[in-house]
């Protein structure tokens, strides 16, 4: 396999990062096209507004409005590269920059949600992984999922968070498998239905 380079995501890897959502990203005719891994961060009544432009007015403003998030640094996370090429996608923040988390369809979104935290710096949060068709079931996850958590305890985190949920088809799994986290030495923290929180202590 070809050698793999994380790079945690600043504001000047936006044009690599939309190249990854425009051409490689859910291309193996996923129900989450058209995506940009944003609408963790929009509140929901932005969302529904989006909506209203229509398909292509949709995925156009989603488009932009990720653009826009990348720039601010309001979106974070690592991109996986091979040959200077993004293959591979985790987005990960401090909790509290999230509106939600865990599984959900883009055509219902759930409520907004207060983080379930005290004070930010205390929970990073993962809430997706994308691996490009082609590199999939390599380990690129496993090695996103190792510099989150490298990264979070300098950063002076106390604890990753995962949401996979149970039932899922692996392909449709966007937050990943239980497995990958417990192999990570996560554990179970709660569960609400078929979502599970895994947690990792750091300090």
């Amino acid at each position: 396999m070809k050698e793999i380079e994380i790079r945690a995501l600043m504001p000047e890897m936006e044009e690599a990062y939309l190249d990854f959502f425009d051409h490689r990203a859910f291309s193996d005719g996923s129900p989450y096209y058209p995506c940009y891994c944003n609408a963790f961060n929009l509140r929901k009544d932005e969302i529904d507004r989006m909506r209203e432009a229509g398909t292509e007015g949709w995925k156009q403003a989603l488009r932009e409005s990720a653009a826009q998030m990348v720039r601010e640094g309001r979106i974070r996370g690592y991109l996986a590269f091979a040959d200077g090429i993004a293959i591979g996608w985790c987005n990960a923040n401090d909790r509290m920059m999230y509106c939600r988390v865990g599984e959900f369809d883009l055509d219902d979104v759930p409520e907004d949600a207060e983080p379930d935290c005290k004070r930010p710096g205390q929970i990073k949060s993962i809430v997706c992984f994308e691996i490009s068709p082609d590199y999939r079931g390599k380990g690129i996850a496993t090695q996103l999922l190792n510099r989150v958590c490298i990264d979070a305890r300098a950063e002076g985190y106390d604890y990753v968070e995962a949401y996979p949920t149970e039932g899922v088809k692996p392909s449709l799994a966007f937050t990943g498998p239980k497995t990958l986290y417990e192999k990570m030495e996560f554990t179970e923290y709660a569960r609400t239905g078929n979502r599970i929180i895994m947690r990792k202590q750091l300090s």
